[in-house]
């Protein structure tokens, strides 16, 4: 019976298996020897070793601007997402009557497109006759150079992420916040605690894990944007090299230059960034758990 009960698991688990199989561990090997070629797409692959690395570290400066813009982007991001995101989910972790109605709004963002939603706010942004500018101007301030100045593009970029990914931290934190009991609240209450206190007394040990679990997809996120940045400055990470993103030199070595080994290489290195950065923050976040 305990055999029949394990084949009638594996059975189960099988597609699943499969699946994992051919549309990640196949594609994942694949990559990593491409890698390690020298291949344009239409030539025979020809095998470098470890050149495109060496190549990657030691004589593209274009590597170190991307990774420099992805570093600040993720940090504009991260940050305004968390202390955003926590701040809507226990306004909204209320019963009101129709606060089902806000929670609607409040998701909304993160089922809309992400290219449809780039090109609303290209034109938000637009120098001259852009809707934020104009606001600014009922106030006296200059027009600011969203997207024509490459600090300031950064930024307008950091700007639509954050509006796009609040929501889902917002959901995420929302449902952990909800699963805090009143009990413990009340107590505080009594004990003459106020709503700040509360918050960071109760609300936000208590919600670490699911915390945590923010960080690290804003983070992941953050790293590999693309499709914001391609609809919202074009594929050269432009103005100058403002919003050049690993995303973007991705992109362009791959598709743009053919030169799919030193994208595949790019691929990995960033494979290892988010891999460091996710290992470190859930150790992080064991550490403070075993300290509460």
């Amino acid at each position: 019976m305990a055999r029949r009960r394990e084949r009638a698991g594996w059975v189960f688990v099988a597609p699943n298996m499969a699946a994992v199989l051919v549309f990640m561990l196949f594609p994942l090997g694949v990559s990593l020897y491409l890698s390690l070629q020298s291949w344009d797409l239409f030539s025979p692959p020809r095998f470098v070793g470890a050149a495109n690395y060496r190549r990657l570290f030691a004589s593209d400066p274009l590597f170190l601007i991307a990774l420099r813009n992805t570093a600040v982007f993720t940090v504009l991001t991260l940050v305004p997402t968390v202390v955003i995101g926590s701040a809507v989910a226990a306004v909204l972790n209320r019963k009101l009557a129709g606060i089902g109605f806000f929670r609607t709004i409040a998701f909304l963002p993160l089922v809309a497109s992400t290219v449809a939603m780039a090109v609303v706010w290209r034109f938000i942004f637009t120098t001259d006759d852009g809707l934020l500018n104009i606001m600014l101007g009922w106030v006296g301030i200059e027009p600011v150079p969203w997207l024509t100045d490459p600090d300031w593009a950064l930024i307008s970029l950091s700007i639509v992420t954050v509006w796009k990914s609040v929501p889902f931290g917002t959901v995420i934190l929302l449902a952990a916040m909800q699963g805090v009991p009143e009990t413990l609240y009340e107590a505080a209450r009594i004990d003459g605690a106020g709503a700040l206190r509360r918050f960071w007394s109760i609300t936000v040990p208590l919600i670490r894990g699911p915390l945590s679990f923010v960080f690290v997809i804003t983070i992941i996120n953050s790293v590999q944007a693309f499709d914001q940045a391609y609809a919202l400055t074009g594929s050269n990470g432009g103005p100058e090299t403002g919003t050049y993103l690993l995303g973007i030199m991705l992109f362009q070595n791959a598709f743009g230059f053919y030169e799919i080994g030193y994208a595949a290489a790019l691929a990995w290195v960033i494979f290892a960034i988010l891999l460091v950065l996710t290992l470190v923050q859930l150790r992080f976040a064991r550490r403070a758990e075993v300290q509460l």
